[in-house]
This record gives structure tokens, C-alpha cells and sequence, in this order.
């Protein structure tokens, strides 16, 4: 970099030669105490907001307050999505991981309305009902106690093949958890595919869940060119339908990327944060009576005519969303996020270099007593009448 851009960077260290801060990153989270980690940097180098580090095999700045997270997230020109090897390999090159920002937006274009249109979640709906419902029964009716993170990881996967795939048979669902769990323990490994490493089972793991996916669509392209519909009640099918504005549809290797990246932000996700939500209002009663109440209040008020519960109901939920907010403020699965300097900026006075990658630690913004009084409180009431500042809930 030379002296005086040197000079410029932000405090930090850059620990060991190939390995960095890795070590230190792996041991915080591995002891349950996840904020050990930009603590130690914390107190070593006051609260400057920004630190350097070695991360996941390149020099990396860490951002840890909302107005920074908040300027690097919004600028496309200085910065570009720069995921670790690991993530790009794992997810896939054609997913919003790995490809640049107009790809990205011509995808993100496409398939938003397959994932969160009103007909997309109107045709989903029914099924989520249905399996939360008969799985609830299910562990009642089991008479005695059940694991519960492990059932709802089961359930929710259960939802996300019906949701991805319109249903799948009993042996390529089990393929595909196995495939997938494997894969997930690789995620955020360091990229070392040398055998007894999580990185090179995951690549297998990837393969595997690569060819699933690609047998179920060949079947889904050969039945539509015989003239046979899935209806577009699916995910898969909805993305082979999908067109932009000149006619371009998504090919194979799009389609397959796009479903592993959301199968992976929505079933590890929705199960963890499950299990969080229930925890919180278990130990905290009269959140859990009033999340009750509400619940009981839609339920009076749907017509006897009505099968199940439809998205104007859904929108009713007001408290239970507060409960949902501060569980992910609390408990952010994802957090941390990675983009790449594409030029010389300056964040909060300091410098990242072109080529640096920059880790947004949200987690760090969410637990600052500046943003939130309390932070380590299970407090949902600090969402009523609410509006975050841009930055401060990611």
C-alpha cells in the first residue's frame, strides 16, 4: 500500500500469516459468546467503528456501526458484493452471491414475484397452514417431550420443498436434506478442500443437491414441451416461466442457484428463528399472553366459510410482528455480510483500499446501547409505532 495509505488504515491487526483472525472468529462462536470477537477489537482499539483484520484469506475491514454499514450498503459505485470463496462455491457462481450488480438486479427483477408476489404467497399459504398445523399436532399427540429445534427443521423443510418443488417423493427429499445439511456445514468454513475439512464435503454435498435439482427440472421441461403444465403453483415452475422485459428467460444454471441460495436463506433461517421467537415468549408470560390474545382475536374473527388462514389475516398479526423483529434484532441469523471496495473510500475518516474486502457486522449494530437502550433486553414493545433508521435493522 505504501506508507502514507498505510497510515490511513483503520486499527486492528492482521493476526497470523494465511490464517489472520480466523482462529479468534471460530473460537467467539464457537464459545457461545458470538460478541467476544469485535469486542477484543473494541478494547484493544477503542470505538472506532471500523477495524482491520485478516479474514476468510484477504485483508478485510470490519464495519461495525450503522452509519457505516449504512454507507457501504448503499453505494454500488465504491462497492460490490465479496463473499469468501467458500460462499460463492458453495451457493453458486449464477446466484445473488457472486454476480454483478446489473445481473443481480435483472435477476432479483425476475424473481421476486415467484418468492413474494400476492399470488405467490396466496398459492403458499395454504400448505404452511396445513403442515404447522398438523406438525403442532403431531408433537402433542407424541406424549412426551420432542427436540424441538430438530422437528422444526424438519417442518420447515418439509414447506420449503413444497414451496421450491410443488411437493417431491419421500427419497428425493431425504436426498436433498442430507445433501443439504452437509453443504450448510461448509458455508462459513474456511475454503481448505483437502480431505476431513467441512469445505470439501460440502462441494460434495453440493453436487449431490445439484443433480437432484437438475433431474427434477429436466422432468419439469420435458412434461411442459409435451404440453403438460405444473400449473405455476412452484417456485421451479414459476422460474421457468419468468421473462424479462426482452424476452430473455433464466436458463439451468440460474434456476439451480437461485433455489440452493433461497433454500438455504429460507429453511436453516426460518427454523432457527422459530425456535428463538418460542423461547423468548416461554420465558417471558405476558408477552406470550398477548401474543395469544391477538392470535385468538384473528381466529374469532374469521368467517365459518373460510378455509385457513389468508394474507389479510396474516396482516392482522401486529404484536406477533413486534415478537418476530426484536427475535431477529436479538438473534440475527445472518450476521454478517460481505462486500468488496472496487476503489479507494474513506468510511467513518478511514481508508479501505480498492481490492479490500468489507465485512458489515450486523450484529454489532443491533446489540449498540446508542441504537437500542438495553440491547441485550427481549424487548418487542420497542417496535410499536417504530420506524428504524436506515442502518440500524438489518
Amino acid at each position: 500500500l505504501g506508507a502514507e495509505r498505510r497510515a490511513r488504515l483503520p486499527p486492528g491487526e492482521m493476526g497470523w500469516p494465511l490464517v489472520g483472525g480466523m482462529w479468534a472468529f471460530l473460537r467467539a462462536f464457537k464459545s457461545g459468546k458470538p460478541d467476544a470477537f469485535i469486542a477484543s477489537f473494541v478494547r484493544r482499539f477503542g470505538r472506532t467503528g471500523v477495524y482491520r483484520s485478516f479474514m476468510f484469506s484477504s485483508p478485510t475491514v470490519l464495519v461495525t456501526t450503522a452509519e457505516g454499514c449504512k454507507q457501504v450498503l448503499m453505494d454500488d459505485d465504491a462497492f460490490v458484493t465479496g463473499w469468501p470463496k467458500a460462499t460463492v462455491a458453495l451457493v453458486g457462481p449464477r446466484s445473488f452471491v457472486a454476480m454483478p450488480h446489473d445481473e443481480h438486479r435483472r435477476i432479483r427483477k425476475l424473481t421476486a414475484a415467484p418468492i413474494n408476489g400476492f399470488d405467490a404467497l396466496t398459492g403458499y399459504l395454504p400448505f404452511i397452514d396445513s403442515t404447522v398445523t398438523s406438525s403442532l399436532r403431531a408433537w402433542a399427540d407424541h406424549g412426551g417431550s420432542v427436540e424441538f429445534l430438530t422437528e422444526l427443521r424438519r417442518m420447515t423443510f418439509k414447506i420449503i420443498v413444497q414451496i421450491f418443488l410443488g411437493g417431491a417423493d419421500q427419497a428425493t427429499t431425504r436426498a436433498l436434506e442430507r445433501s443439504y445439511t452437509e453443504l450448510n456445514y461448509g458455508m462459513r468454513a474456511m475454503a481448505i478442500n483437502l480431505p476431513g475439512f467441512a469445505y470439501r464435503g460440502a462441494l460434495r454435498a453440493r453436487r449431490r443437491l445439484v443433480a437432484v435439482l437438475q433431474g427434477v427440472l429436466d422432468e419439469r421441461r420435458a412434461a411442459r414441451a409435451k404440453g403438460v403444465s405444473g400449473g405455476g403453483v412452484n417456485m421451479m415452475d414459476r422460474l421457468i416461466e419468468a421473462q424479462d422485459e426482452r424476452g430473455r428467460r433464466l436458463d439451468d444454471d440460474e434456476i439451480i442457484d437461485v433455489l440452493v441460495m433461497y433454500l438455504n436463506a429460507g429453511h436453516e433461517s426460518s427454523g432457527h428463528i422459530t425456535m428463538w421467537a418460542t423461547v423468548f415468549l416461554q420465558e417471558n408470560p405476558d408477552m406470550f399472553a398477548r401474543a395469544k390474545a391477538e392470535q385468538e382475536a384473528i381466529m374469532r374473527s374469521i368467517p365459518s366459510s373460510q378455509q385457513g388462514l389468508t394474507l389479510r389475516d396474516f396482516r392482522k398479526m401486529e404484536y406477533l410482528s413486534q415478537v418476530i423483529d426484536e427475535t431477529l434484532r436479538l438473534v440475527n441469523i445472518s450476521f454478517v455480510s460481505f462486500r468488496q471496495a472496487t476503489r479507494d473510500v474513506f468510511v467513518n475518516g478511514y481508508l479501505i483500499p480498492k481490492g479490500w474486502k468489507v465485512q458489515l457486522w450486523y450484529r454489532s449494530v443491533h446489540m449498540d446501547p446508542q441504537v437500542y437502550p438495553d440491547p441485550t433486553k427481549f424487548d418487542p414493545s420497542r417496535w410499536e409505532g417504530h420506524s428504524p433508521r436506515a442502518g440500524t435493522f438489518l
